[in-house]
């Protein structure tokens, strides 16, 4: 019996967040790398990756997450402008991920957010059978996206954080959530500062720890670390093991995804 795990690349560990559609590929190359191990080892994956740069910053600038704000002007574009371009660029980083995979030789299908699901947070509406009836060996991607709202609201984000914490807790036999994130190595006690660089990792989090998340507000309208373990601590209690680990260090994403000892953090229930 192979297992089964949903992983998720975060968007600012494979573009220069900062920096305009820009793609980190060494870093993809060297992610799909682990995967394409995985399944040789028998581990099947679902795969999630964020917007980074292809989405945030954009959406940030026109007020995207907030739906449309009827009587408000944006420029160059409207709202409605920039929620096509915002999904073009994120089907653009798509296909950067998509190519990173066929590289590797790993048969995979893509399911863009705005053809299949509609609402936002993790209560949103989607058919997940596509994703759970995917044959052995074939990764199904997905990712943060635009998505049409009902009433007045009309669209908004669906973090891509809300869509692996329904994938990891409703499709039968998953075992468990890998975060996959840029710049740190898991949970950390406190964000890096001048006084104190190298915060302490927290290997292990519980519902009753305490740890300051850095959001950087400025550019990300999904919540941040802190929604990602909001989210993994709802998958823990579907009985999903969840771990968050760095995607640049070492082959970190694949032994965490394969079960095995891995520097990062884990969600225990106490």
């Amino acid at each position: 019996m192979r297992d089964r795990v949903v992983l998720k690349w975060g968007g600012g560990l494979i573009t220069e967040k900062d920096r305009l559609k820009t793609v980190r590929t060494d870093v993809l190359d060297q992610l799909a790398e682990q995967l394409h191990s995985c399944l040789k080892e028998g581990v099947d994956v679902i795969l999630v990756h964020g917007a980074g740069s292809y989405g945030h910053l954009k959406a940030k600038k026109y007020q995207l997450a907030e739906g449309f704000l009827s009587g408000v002007e944006f420029e160059p574009l409207t709202q409605h402008e920039a929620v096509t371009d915002v999904r073009n660029d994120m089907l653009e980083l798509n296909q950067h991920v998509m190519e990173s995979l066929t590289r590797r030789d790993i048969s995979a299908v893509a399911l863009p957010p705005h053809q299949w699901a509609r609402g936002t947070g993790p209560q949103f509406q989607g058919d997940l059978s596509f994703f759970e009836q995917a044959p052995k060996g074939i990764v199904m991607v997905t990712f943060g996206d635009v998505v049409d709202c009902d009433g007045d609201k009309e669209f908004g984000i669906l973090s891509g954080d809300d869509i692996v914490k329904r994938l990891a807790a409703e499709i039968k036999g998953i075992k468990r959530l890998v975060f996959a994130m840029g710049g740190v190595e898991g949970v950390l006690a406190s964000p890096p500062s001048e006084d104190n660089p190298t915060p302490e990792l927290l290997s292990r989090l519980t519902k009753d720890d305490v740890f300051v998340g850095e959001h950087q507000s400025n550019m990300d309208v999904t919540g941040g670390i802190g929604l990602k373990v909001r989210r993994g601590f709802e998958t823990l209690e579907a009985g999903v093991e969840v771990w968050l680990v760095s995607g640049e260090v070492g082959i970190r994403v694949q032994e965490a995804c394969m079960g095995l000892p891995v520097v990062g953090t884990q969600l225990l229930e106490s």
